[in-house]
């Protein structure tokens, strides 16, 4: 077994805590986003997801995760329930050069991020109560089979060949497709008026149709998103670069790919703003900056630099296209577009691994352009499997919760928002 390494400890010790800091900033980054008397709601509903999921993997989801795998499909290992059979020097096989407890908190940070994510897409409306137990459920039964299928050394997509170096597939694909049935379970907004109703109206009252796509619900503080998508690229370079598990030449790969995804998507997004609503939005660019992350993340690994550029420049168009569909075509009301930016861009990551990965930067791992046609097909494969899974899981533990805790607060607290009608408190004093 390898030894420790003291620089290895200290860039995972670094990275976990960076990874720790993409929760305030997600918060940061949805708070400003939906309108103001949701805003405290939005904030603190990250911030106790973390809490509640931290408890979660440490009795049971690191177990489930990486423990002793039951056909490829989950894992069991009593040792690991509740870190029972594990001390301060235990090594695992997974991080071989740092101590088993940091590779338990610096995944246990994924686990606690992902059902953050999905919030977006039902915020403003769903009951405190019932997205608590929609979390424990949901991490126990949705994230932990998936995280196990890959990145358990006995997962059955690991064994098929499938790879995902820091969570694209596990985290945003998982979350963006959660997230889709979050929004379909949940239902629209009150307010939300679908775009061919709008015209309707319009058409019936005979208004010019000067109307923007979709509904009007304006982000109640644009610096809060600007803040929240800053913090998230920094953390960023610790879910990326920690995912090396080691301070070497593939975390500082991945770091430096992380910010050119980030910044190509940045760049893609803002231009399409520009050509489609004749302004670059402040609040596109942080999303779409966003985007390119989400997009880089399964990949960051594995590929080039003017990979990364591509990658980025990708999810940047493809997620704004989608974006603008949801909120001008369909009836779906995403509310912060979680499926366009997590989804979307990470199913471009993982599949972009198939075409791009090369083993100059890890060897291993080879995609279509390399020679290797085969991980573009297995790569899509786990894309598939994990998009049906936790769509279908998703949708199937939301009816189920609904049941015993309805899961949407009535008209009357919508209307009021949920941070007075959910926890009685107030983002600002307006005497």
């Amino acid at each position: 077994m390898t030894a420790i390494v003291p620089a290895d400890i200290a860039w995972v010790l670094m990275s976990t805590a960076l990874v720790m800091l993409m929760v305030p900033a997600l918060a940061f980054f949805y708070g400003g986003l939906v309108r103001r008397k949701n805003l405290v709601s939005t904030l603190v509903q990250c911030i106790i997801i973390f809490a509640v999921v931290s408890l979660v993997w440490f009795f049971w989801g690191y177990s489930f995760v990486y423990g002793k795998s039951i056909g490829g499909f989950i894992g069991f290992s009593p040792s690991l329930f509740g870190l029972n059979g594990i001390t301060i020097n235990t090594i695992s096989s997974y991080a071989p050069t740092i101590p088993e407890i940091l590779f338990f908190a610096f995944q246990l940070k994924f686990t606690a991020i992902t059902p953050a994510l999905i919030i977006g897409a039902c915020a403003e409306r769903i009951r405190f109560k019932s997205l608590l137990i929609f979390v424990v459920l949901w991490s126990t039964l949705v994230y932990s089979p998936i995280a196990h299928w890959m990145w358990n050394a006995n997962g059955w997509l690991h064994v098929l060949g499938a790879v995902d170096f820091a969570g694209g597939i596990v985290v945003h694909v998982a979350a963006g497709l959660s997230a889709l049935a979050a929004a379909l379970v949940v239902g629209r907004r009150k307010g939300c008026v679908y775009w061919k109703d709008q015209m309707k109206a319009l058409d019936q009252k005979g208004t010019n149709k000067t109307l923007p796509m979709g509904s009007e619900f304006k982000p109640t503080n644009i610096p809060y998103v600007i803040l929240g998508a800053g913090l998230l690229w920094f953390g960023w370079f610790g879910f990326n670069g920690g995912s090396a598990l080691a301070a070497n030449n593939i975390a500082v790969s991945a770091v430096v790919v992380t910010n050119l995804a980030a910044a190509a998507a940045a760049v893609s997004w803002m231009i399409m703003d520009w050509v489609i609503k004749g302004k670059p939005s402040a609040v596109g660019i942080a999303v779409g900056a966003v985007c390119g992350l989400a997009a880089i993340t399964a990949a960051s690994g594995y590929v080039s630099f003017i990979a990364a550029v591509i990658i980025g420049l990708a999810a940047g168009i493809v997620s704004n296209l989608v974006a603008n569909w949801r909120a001008g075509r369909s009836r779906i009301d995403d509310t912060l577009d979680v499926f366009a930016c997590h989804g979307i861009g990470g199913i471009i990551g993982a599949v972009a691994i198939g075409l791009f990965a090369t083993a100059l930067v890890n060897p291993g791992v080879t995609g279509l352009f390399y020679g290797h046609a085969a991980q573009l097909g297995i790569q899509v494969l786990a894309v598939l499997v994990v998009s049906a899974f936790a769509f279908v899981g998703s949708y199937l533990l939301l009816r189920l919760v609904n049941v015993f805790s309805p899961l949407r607060v009535s008209a009357k607290e919508e209307e009021d928002g949920l941070d007075l009608s959910q926890h009685g408190e107030e983002a600002y004093h307006l005497d």
